[in-house]
């Protein structure tokens, strides 16, 4: 039976038939639907080959027509029977089913054939050009080799019907225009184009990784991945399709596999027969040398970083090869090295970005309080499992910080250094400045400032008192200050607080320092006391810290002793800074004086009061001065005070000895006289008008009838500047800062400059040896001129070795110069203990 076992199978069968012959189509098509999902006995290949030939007649039915609707509705019906026969080219539905061709006299033989067929020419009629073509290719992949040897001429055929109506289009060639498509990045038509020459049965293996890279252009990479791996089945000896392969597994960020690709494609390349293409192999790099330049990067990169940082990730805290490990085994570092395949990509600017990018780490800025977690805390450990309470729950709350903002370190001064290890604690406190200035960001977490504080909290913190905090607040270039629940200070959510006017005015009141030097300092040694007044007011745990936090903000390295005490450790510095850059604002201080050296204070809080000024005399005043110089003073004597004063060597120190040049006027009477329990001196000095001192230390009495075995000197240390010789050595504003810049090397070029610009001229210009005599005369004029101006001064003692000793003062020894005739005879350079 045709339909099943039963007579109801067989009656609902042939009524269906009758139906649709009646031209009751839609009813005769349901009948057979609803028969074969309500009978138990259906046959159901029967039931769908009937259905699908009831398709196949009405589509043949209205194929005839001429307009779009009808070809439309034609292309329909021939769809719906393809997809209701599943069965290939090859079936013997003909013979099991023979008894619908004696019942009906139908065709069953070439029913496959023609189904498919009209399916593509209706398709095609009905201007479904991309249709028509899938719907080709859907039937020579079911087709068997008979089918096809039957269905040749139609196949040409229908082929050239399909590049006519391209051609219409604008479509000449299909590989071209795809070509075309795919440079513009216009994937979709370069899809649907390459798609079409594969399915007219044209593919190469060329077209297959054409239409790979279009597809990953979509991010189809399943899709791209078939078609890289038929482009290698198609021709294994070509690099073309590994070479998709890559570029796809890239993509999908499976980069150990597109990594194994593209060592396959280099070998393809180098055993190709073709020389050409032999060297193509030349422009490439392999992994190995890729992996070469990247070690090269990561070891500069690291050299300004920590040892020991914090995986934020993980929470666990990695030395040196922890981090570069991890490096090594993170998805940045596989998904470089597979992009990484030409010589243009190992430039040392692309390598140096992206190891940087992870290596980025973040340091925090913070007061120690309570119980601090140590290195032997969290070593080994995961610092989100710790119990979150005291220092660990800040060290958490960084760590989730920096984390959640795209960092993968993070470093804290109390567990990623090893406080027992001597040598890690020197190179950290020599580092520390570098560290924070190289470092992504600098979160600065303000304990005791509460959430939604007002303005003017910040300058009220604690952490604006302690002596570390300086460096760590003018080091980096980026900074966020977060309250005490780690919420942003003053809900300021710009990228960088240094960035925020009204940040940048509270920390400008609070601490004292320029603006400038706020936002983007610069280490060195210039400007050595208003530096040294910027933390005098500050605190440390260790005393010597209070030295040893000023190393990075001075530039300099030094060892670091602790136990040695403040003095020491002060004196040290001061004695570095001085002789390193010539600058004898450190010596100007009020207070007691240092063990270490007598020109240099005990406690860095001598510093607290801020220098004498000299008064600025206008350049009128100057001029006025000059001209009345000009008539009082010989032109000779100017000029041998100018050339006296010019060949003085820089300060320097030796065994702690400082060798200081300077005008030294002879004190000739100290007198004392008591004021509220103050000893007050009057004093005369040979050139200086009288003046009074104030110290705790007794001085001995004496005048010229009475005079004293013990030598006193009133001097003013030589301050080259005054010169007014030109500074060829001051970097321009617009120079790039270095990373820690140590510019007293500008300056010690600065200080071996000629002394005179007569020693450089030959003698056969006479006119430009005026000029410069002019020059010259004019210059030691003006230098005679600020000679007269008050100057701040220090005390000195002879002692029985011939050295001599400070003085200390409570407050200022302001001098003036009396009788300039006798200063060139007073220039000398004295030996300081």
């Amino acid at each position: 039976m045709p339909f099943g076992s039963c007579s109801h199978c067989l009656h609902g069968g042939c009524q269906a038939i009758a139906l649709f012959n009646a031209n009751q189509h839609d009813e005769a098509i349901l009948r057979v639907q609803d028969l074969a999902t309500t009978c138990p006995h259906v046959d159901i290949l029967a039931c769908q080959i009937v259905e699908a030939y009831l398709h196949v007649q009405l589509g043949l039915s209205l194929s005839d027509g001429v307009d779009e609707v009808c070809h439309n509705e034609a292309a329909d019906h021939f769809t719906s029977a393809v997809n209701t026969i599943r069965f290939s080219s090859i079936s013997t539905i003909y013979s099991k089913y023979d008894v619908f061709v004696v019942l009906f006299g139908w065709d069953l033989k070439s029913f496959w054939r023609t189904a498919h067929q009209n399916w593509c020419h209706t398709l095609l009629r009905a201007g479904r050009l991309s249709e028509a073509i899938k719907a080709y290719r859907y039937m020579m992949d079911r087709a068997d080799e008979a089918t096809k040897a039957r269905c040749l001429d139609w196949s040409i055929a229908f082929k050239h019907d399909c590049r006519v109506l391209y051609a219409a289009a604008g479509v000449i060639d299909l590989v071209t225009s795809g070509d075309t498509a795919l440079a513009a990045g216009n994937y979709d038509t370069a899809v649907e184009l390459y798609s079409a020459t594969i399915d007219l049965d044209l593919a190469t293996h060329t077209i297959f990784a054409n239409r790979s890279k279009a597809r990953c252009g979509k991010m189809l990479w399943d899709d791209a991945l078939l078609d890289a791996e038929k482009a290698i089945e198609l021709n294994p000896s070509s690099y073309v399709g590994y070479q998709s392969k890559h570029a796809v597994l890239h993509g999908a960020r499976r980069y150990d596999e597109a990594i194994d690709a593209f060592n396959i494609m280099l070998s393809t390349l180098e055993n190709a027969l073709d020389t050409q293409i032999q060297n193509l192999r030349q422009q490439y790099v392999t992994p190995l040398e890729a992996e070469g330049a990247i070690e090269e990067s990561i070891k500069a990169e690291l050299d300004d970083a920590p040892y020991r940082l914090i995986n934020t990730s993980t929470g666990r805290l990695c030395n040196r090869e922890a981090q570069i490990s991890a490096f090594r085994m993170s998805a940045e570092y596989k998904e470089f090295l597979s992009s990484t395949t030409k010589h243009a990509d190992v430039r040392v600017e692309r390598v140096r970005d992206a190891v940087a990018m992870y290596f980025r780490y973040v340091m925090l800025s913070h007061r120690w309080e309570g119980t601090e977690p140590l290195l032997h805390d969290i070593q080994g450990k995961v610092v989100y499992d710790l119990d979150p309470v005291g220092g660990i729950a800040k060290l958490k709350s960084f760590c989730e910080t920096a984390r959640d903002k795209g960092y993968h370190w993070a470093w804290v001064d109390t567990c990623c250094i090893d406080q027992t290890n001597n040598v890690e604690v020197q190179q950290s406190v020599n580092s520390m400045f570098i560290w924070y200035h190289h470092s992504a960001l600098t979160i600065i977490y303000l304990s005791d400032v509460p959430r939604s504080s007002q303005p003017g909290a910040l300058a009220s913190s604690a952490w604006n008192t302690r002596g570390w905090t300086v460096q760590e607040f003018l080091a980096p270039r980026l900074v966020l200050f977060y309250q005490n629940d780690w919420s942003l200070y003053l809900n300021d959510r710009s990228p960088n607080h240094k960035d925020s006017l009204a940040i940048m005015r509270e920390m400008g009141d609070a601490t004292g320092i320029d603006s400038q030097a706020l936002i983007a300092f610069r280490p060195g040694m210039r400007d050595a006391r208003e530096k040294l007044q910027w933390v005098s007011a500050r605190v440390t745990t260790w005393q010597e810290d209070i030295a040893y936090s000023l190393f990075g903000i001075f530039g300099v390295r030094l060892p670091v002793i602790y136990g040695e005490k403040k003095q020491s450790a002060l004196g040290r510095l001061l004695q570095e800074v001085v002789a390193r850059s010539g600058d004898i604002s450190a010596l100007d201080w009020v207070g007691q004086s240092s063990e270490f050296n007598s020109c240099l204070p005990a406690d860095i809080t001598s510093y607290k009061t801020p220098p004498y000024i000299t008064p600025s005399p206008s350049e009128n005043d100057i001029q006025t001065s000059i001209s009345s110089l000009r008539h009082v003073v010989a032109v000779d004597l100017v000029l041998k005070l100018y050339d006296v004063l010019d060949n003085l060597n820089a300060p320097r120190f030796a065994n702690c000895r400082l060798h200081l040049p300077c005008i030294a006027f002879r004190v000739t009477a100290v007198k004392r006289s008591r004021a509220q329990d103050q000893e007050i001196y009057e004093v005369k000095a040979d050139g200086l008008h009288d003046l009074l001192i104030t110290t705790k230390d007794k001085l001995i009495q004496y005048s010229s009838p009475r005079p004293t075995m013990q030598t006193f000197f009133l001097v003013r240390p030589w301050n080259r500047y005054l010169l007014e010789l030109p500074d060829f050595a001051e970097p321009s504003s617009s120079a790039e800062l270095p990373d820690v810049a140590d510019d007293t090397d500008n300056e010690e070029d600065y200080w071996s400059l000629p002394g005179s610009p007569l020693q450089d001229l030959p003698d056969e210009f006479p006119e430009a040896q005026e000029s410069v005599d002019s020059e010259l005369i004019d210059r030691a004029l003006r230098l005679t001129a600020r000679l007269e101006q008050p100057f701040g001064a220090f005390l000195l003692a002879q002692q029985r070795g011939g050295e001599y000793k400070r003085i200390a003062s409570d407050r200022d020894i302001i001098a003036r110069v009396k009788d300039l005739s006798s200063i060139p005879d007073m220039v000398r350079t004295l030996e300081i203990l």
